[in-house]
């Protein structure tokens, strides 16, 4: 017998809607998820899973599936407004987007990139933080680096990150020089730059908070920090204009060579 499966609570989100509705307008024109995959150019597992809220549809898609339902630009419509409002499980799509990343272009003002911390550097953080369990937070954080790092073909890690990250003794002397040495380790993979904006350089746009952009397959995403939580970023245009802010913040900061030499210095002093 064929695997069924319950359609998506729509009123939970936006994207839990569109894919409720996708699912919907499908079945209403008696197509299968083969017929559908074949009107927008993609597998049938990629509609299965667009259905089941596991993959987010692409805008050419919905241009197609339009077209096909009659539906004028509703489904256009719908993505638009569902890449701007708040999505309160853009977390676990945020972890998704990451895993699926080619590139991941990070900017940090205070803290080393979650990606790069050391279990010890990482500790000091969430004691400090909110983490009702702070075991279960380590843990999962571990996990989702490591999910990223030991990848067959991990992503391409761009970093900038401002000098007062290296100065700011989190967790201890001991635990600061491990993640410097770290660093310095790092520094050194054929898929990582990372360049450190010294406070020299002034003003730059990285004051406004931490942020992403992820390189996908075909599109970009970006991800804003914030105290308490963040905003995942779907919208093109809005995601350009972190890619600019990205450029800017690049513009002041240390050729790579200069920030290797920076990293030893302060661990020297470490040392």
């Amino acid at each position: 017998m064929p695997i069924t499966r319950e359609p998506l609570e729509p009123k939970i989100s936006l994207w839990h809607f569109l894919a409720f509705y996708l699912r919907f307008l499908r079945e209403k024109a008696g197509l299968s998820l083969t017929q559908c995959g074949q009107i927008i150019g993609a597998a049938r597992s990629t509609v299965s899973n667009m259905e089941a809220g596991r993959q987010r549809p692409h805008e050419d898609q919905l241009v197609k599936l339009d077209e096909k339902y009659g539906t004028g630009k509703l489904l256009q419509v719908l993505l638009w407004f569902a890449r701007m409002a708040h999505d309160p499980d853009w977390g676990r799509q945020l972890v998704k987007y990451e895993e699926q990343a080619e590139a991941i272009r990070s900017y940090h003002g205070h803290t080393i990139p979650s990606h790069l911390q050391t279990e010890e550097y990482m500790r000091a953080l969430v004691e400090v933080g909110t983490a009702d369990d702070v075991e279960a937070e380590i843990a999962e954080r571990i996990a989702r680096q490591r999910t990223l790092l030991v990848r067959k073909k991990p992503p391409f890690f761009w970093l900038i990150i401002d000098e007062k990250a290296l100065a700011c003794m989190v967790g201890g002397r001991d635990a600061m020089k491990a993640q410097l040495m770290y660093l310095r380790e790092m520094m050194d993979l054929p898929n990582v730059i990372m360049r450190f904006v010294q406070p020299s350089a002034g003003a730059h746009r990285g004051f406004d908070g931490p942020f992403q952009v992820i390189s996908l397959d075909g599109r970009d995403v970006a991800y804003a920090g914030a105290q308490n939580g963040g905003r995942l970023i779907e919208g093109p245009g809005e995601v350009r204009d972190f890619w600019t802010k990205f450029e800017h913040i690049g513009a002041k900061a240390l050729p790579e060579d200069a920030s290797r030499a920076l990293v030893e210095q302060y661990l020297e002093q470490l040392t």
